[in-house]
């Protein structure tokens, strides 16, 4: 095996293994909520483009920082499955399908939903944290961006690439992920690829959180297994 090769199964190969079980055994049965993510942003799509059905979207779905934050709140949800109108829409349906299905299989349907959430709510969040701030400070941002319509999946895809990055030990790729968001800001410095950064620091607590729990799961388990058996 070259020295290529070693390096994708060490990087890869646990998380192949994690996908490829579930998904040889139950097929499209394993992504439920993959199936149902992708139907969902193409409905959407399709609605939103005609006459009729783009105010009810926006109304629905559309947040931007500017909103009163409990109607913003209620809209995130659905924002994350509402596509962006200025990017072509096979962009988000392929981001869900590849990284939502590996996440689903891997983690389950609900752990990917609250990973997903979480970044997205984030990203939401952040952009009413920076625009108090102003654009004069490192972490602020213009007024104008209170005006732009936040919405696509893509905070949620990736949150959950670097998630599973470090679930699964694919350190590099995680990290390649973090750099290729600080590239995209240094060279287009927008309310999205800020938002990005702020969902990849949610999600790195969250690892840090599960780090924390499985250490002590296994510091239990350890001492338990080490008490000699009562002895009757």
């Amino acid at each position: 095996m070259s020295t290529l090769g070693r390096w994708a199964r060490a990087e890869w190969g646990a998380l192949y293994l994690a996908v490829r079980g579930p998904l040889v055994a139950r097929r499209w049965r394993a992504l439920p909520l993959t199936l149902g993510a992708v139907c969902l942003t193409g409905l959407i799509q399709v609605v939103q483009n005609q006459p009729w059905g783009y105010r009810p979207v926006q109304n629905l779905g559309a947040v931007r920082a500017e909103d009163p934050l409990w109607p913003a709140l209620l809209r995130t949800p659905l924002s994350l499955f509402v596509p962006a109108l200025d990017l072509p829409v096979w962009g988000a349906l392929a981001q869900i399908l590849i990284v939502f299905g590996i996440a689903e299989v891997c983690l389950g349907w609900w752990r990917t939903l609250v990973v997903a959430y979480v970044a997205t709510l984030t990203g939401t969040l952040y952009a009413r944290v920076g625009i108090a701030l102003g654009p004069d400070t490192p972490f602020g941002l213009p007024a104008s961006d209170a005006r732009v319509v936040d919405t696509g999946p893509s905070a949620a895809v990736v949150g959950l690439a670097v998630f599973l990055g470090w679930r699964y030990g694919a350190y590099a790729t995680a990290a390649g992920v973090i750099a290729a968001m600080i590239v995209e800001v240094v060279l287009e410095d927008n309310l999205a690829g800020r938002e990005h950064l702020a969902a990849i620091a949610a999600v790195l607590v969250l690892c840090a959180v599960a780090a924390v729990r499985q250490r002590r799961s296994r510091a239990r388990a350890g001492s338990t297994s080490g008490v000699p058996p009562i002895q009757s």
